[in-house]
């Protein structure tokens, strides 16, 4: 529960600013009228509902962007305080000489040094070429709202343990939200491929290449497709030939990381007249990224499109770090970045790196796959880079009325950097597009450009790898294109929908397997292959649920039924083989570890045998099978026919020695734990004291409701790393939107907050919170409590 509202008051009523005192007092009536800009200054309403989700109001964008960083700073102070030391390059000062703060650092010092996002915001405010007005405005707001709490708090009376006293917290500037902001741009693209980047260094004159480090980038190089790693998500949109009412319905499910940064955060953020929506946005933004209006609601899922281009560098005889370009030769760029690591001391001392830039981008170096020698070397380009688009994309998109407006605002803007659109609006139209910045690499670019050695990395993960030595294998521009270098939206995959769409973070291809979309560049993603076992199930549960198969009462959707199928947690691979398996098992109830010890396997053919097939937390055996699949065990005897995509592979290869070799290795990795414990013993978040019992699970066994957390040997899963994060299911009806939604870690990470475990109980006991998107709605909730912030500049 929130807490009792005399402690907000008590709270609230003390707000005070060193630029001057604005009454921020209790407001009981008409709290949109009371909200309001004084001149020169800054004022908003801030409405406290249940689990502390604060409703904003303000008359302008700059005071709605104070409203949103003084709550976020009331409940997130150490996550927003620790993204502003990130981005100004000093987590070595502050967190030590690790090799990835070091690497971060120097990526963001160069970035800083380049002065990038300075130059990205003195374009035309015309919001595609440089932000609006209105998104300047909202950066401005939020970053007095946030510095306003904090000098009415101070640093040292901070009750969050994570950053009280700490000398890192400190005012920021709308110059560090914007520089937090370019960051998340890059995050699928040179972010990714950040320690390839900084550590990228040319051969010694002996012609011998320089030992590189790059983790990173090399898990990136090897990933099956371009989505940024430790995030994902899953979407329906449902359209008025499968819900009940017959009007749109959205289930948005991100699966984020449960710590850091990228936590979401929830809100309702108003401008009357101008922009009235609700949903969830990552912390340190300034307005709601997932979320609804009165008409239509929109979901992210992340796309499997690639980010970024290779160009293959031929360099010129002698000097490795120039290139040649249409026979003449170009120069490499070579500057000293500089950062401060603390030595073994704790003093500061300065590391230095040289980075190397073409007229691509940044020369970047992967172990074994791109080196550079005296030959070749590798550079990218990433679009990504100069997007400055996104907020005015979102603000655009919660002006939207229906999916045809949303399409055209897609359209015009191609501002979503590494994630799909599906959405749904009250005619009860459902839309899935992949409208990201994804490079101009089309069919015929890569069959003229992309060398012989290179074309079955592109045809098996989308990877580019241009020849950078002629100008006319250059990304180019479409017509129809925002800006140079990347798809339009003529060769990107859209469908609209009266039935359905969906995505679960495999490629587009089957957004509604009765309507497949084909003949798009493997740029953005495969066609015609096999689905993940997560996305075959969120199908199946759509289309079983529209039939009325699933076992629930009647046909067709509604936003309880939504919630309970989304939270129903089926494993897919278990339904699919968990039957063959124990058969198997019985039959042969010892096997060989891939180790070569022998297993007993009698006491997992009994636990799987009892195991219900979900992940819920009373499911016996749940762990086990995880385990069995994670093992590398769900082997399929049957081809993929894509055909039948949804349900193929499905038989379990009962003569493949290395499936009951992985139940084996399953065993004994689970060591010390019961095989037929209750999942909701083993896996657990911690919240101070407590361990909350947390239903859910991984993505391998084909569950839809993905909870990532790493086994303790002989204790379980004592702490979740990412999965479901922020849930909402809404319904656009006549009367306005209504529904369920929940943020599963809860709206703060401190555990001083009355808001740091109580949507994580509602998660576990498979509770919701309701949508509150109308006055009435609001009004309703017995916790709500009203008031207002703000400040007068002198």
């Amino acid at each position: 529960m929130p807490p009792p509202g005399d402690s907000i008051r008590r709270r609230t009523i003390a707000a005070t600013t060193a630029l001057g005192l604005l009454g921020a007092a209790l407001v009981v009536a008409n709290p949109a009228g009371a909200a309001h800009r004084h001149a020169g200054g800054y004022a908003a309403t801030i409405q406290r509902a249940s689990y502390g989700v604060p409703h904003i109001t303000a008359r302008d964008f700059a005071s709605l962007g104070y409203g949103v960083g003084y709550a976020q700073a009331e409940d997130n102070i150490c996550l927003i305080a620790e993204r502003m030391v990130t981005v100004n390059a000093q987590r070595s000062q502050h967190f030590g000489s690790a090799a990835r703060n070091v690497t971060s650092d120097l990526f963001h010092r160069a970035a800083i040094d380049d002065r990038v996002v300075e130059r990205l915001l003195t374009g035309p405010r015309d919001g595609i070429r440089s932000p609006s007005d209105e998104a300047r405005d909202q950066m401005r707001g939020f970053a007095a709202g946030y510095n306003a709490w904090l000098r009415r708090t101070g640093a040292a009376n901070i009750t969050d343990p994570a950053c009280a006293g700490k000398p890192w917290v400190r005012p920021i500037t709308e110059l560090d939200l914007w520089r937090s902001h370019w960051t998340g741009m890059v995050r699928a693209g040179s972010g990714a491929l950040a320690d390839g980047i900084t550590a990228a260094t040319p051969p010694r004159p002996d012609g011998t290449m320089v030992p590189v480090d790059a983790p990173q980038a090399e898990a990136v190089v090897a990933a099956r497709d371009g989505a940024p790693a430790g995030v994902g998500s899953n979407a329906y949109g449902l359209g008025r030939e499968v819900t009940a009412s017959g009007t749109g319905m959205l289930l948005a499910n991100p699966h984020f990381p449960w710590n850091g940064a990228d936590r979401f955060y929830r809100m309702r953020l108003k401008v009357p007249g101008r922009y009235d929506v609700e949903g969830a946005s990552l912390i340190g933004e300034p307005l709601v990224q997932i979320g609804h209006n009165g008409r239509i609601a929109w979901s992210h899922t992340v796309s499997t499109a690639r980010r970024f281009v290779w160009h293959r560098l031929t360099l010129v005889p002698g000097d490795p770090t120039a290139y040649l370009h249409d026979g003449r030769p170009r120069k490499m760029t070579a500057r000293t970045v500089t950062v401060q690591v603390p030595d073994e001391t704790g003093a500061p001392k300065p590391v230095s790196r040289t980075r190397y830039d073409t007229h691509f981008g940044p020369v970047v170096v992967v172990p074994g796959r791109f080196d550079w020698t005296t030959t070749t070397a590798y550079a990218i380009s990433d679009p990504n880079a100069t997007n400055v688009r996104a907020l005015d994309g979102w603000l655009a998109m919660a002006r939207a009325r229906t999916v045809a407006e949303l399409r055209t605002v897609l359209d015009r803007r191609q501002f979503l950097p590494w994630v799909n659109v599906i959405a749904a609006d009250q005619r009860g139209s459902a839309l899935y597009a992949d409208h990201s910045v994804v490079p101009r690499v089309t069919d015929a670019l890569a069959a003229a450009c992309i060398p012989a050695s290179f074309r079955e990395l592109y045809v098996t993960s989308g990877q580019a790898v241009l020849d950078g030595s002629r100008s006319t294998c250059a990304l180019g521009r479409d017509p129809d294109a925002a800006l140079p270098g990347i798809l339009g939206p003529a060769r990107l995959p859209t469908l609209v929908s009266s039935d359905y769409v969906t995505n679960s973070n495999d490629s587009y291809w089957l957004a509604n397997p009765g309507q497949p979309l084909e003949g798009f560049p493997r740029i953005i993603g495969d066609e015609r292959t096999e689905r993940s076992l997560r996305t075959r199930l969120g199908l199946r549960q759509v289309e079983q649920r529209a039939a009325g198969t699933d076992g629930l009462p009647g046909t067709g959707f509604t936003t309880g039924n939504l919630w309970q199928v989304t939270l129903g947690n089926r494993a897919y691979g278990g339904e699919l083989v968990r039957d063959d398996l124990v058969r198997l098992c019985e039959a042969n109830p010892a096997a060989t570890a891939s180790d070569g010890t022998p297993v007993d396997l009698a006491a997992a053919c009994a636990a799987l045998r009892g195991w219900n097939l979900r992940v819920d937390l009373d499911s016996q055996g749940a762990h086990l099978f995880r385990e069995f699949a994670l093992a590398g065990g769900l082997r399929f005897a049957d081809p993929f026919d894509p055909v039948a995509p949804v349900t193929t592979p499905r038989r379990l290869a009962v003569g493949d020695p290395k499936v009951p070799t992985a139940l084996a290795d399953a065993v004994r990795k689970l060591a010390g734990i019961p095989l037929d414990a209750r999942l909701g013993d083993l896996q657990t978040e911690p919240r101070g004291d407590e361990r909350i019992p947390i239903h859910g699970g991984r993505p391998e066994a084909g569950v839809f409701n993905m909870i990532i957390d790493p086994l303790e040997p002989g204790v379980g899963y004592p702490k979740v790393r990412h999965g479901t994060s922020f849930l909402m299911a809404v319904e656009l009806g006549r009367n306005g939107p209504s529904g369920r939604q929940l943020l599963t870690y809860s709206q703060s990470a401190n555990p001083n907050s009355p808001w740091y475990a109580d949507q994580t109980r509602l998660y576990s006991g498979k509770g919701f919170d309701t949508i509150k998107f109308t006055e009435k709605q609001l009004t309703a909730d017995p916790n709500l409590v009203t008031y207002r912030v703000g400040e007068r500049r002198r």
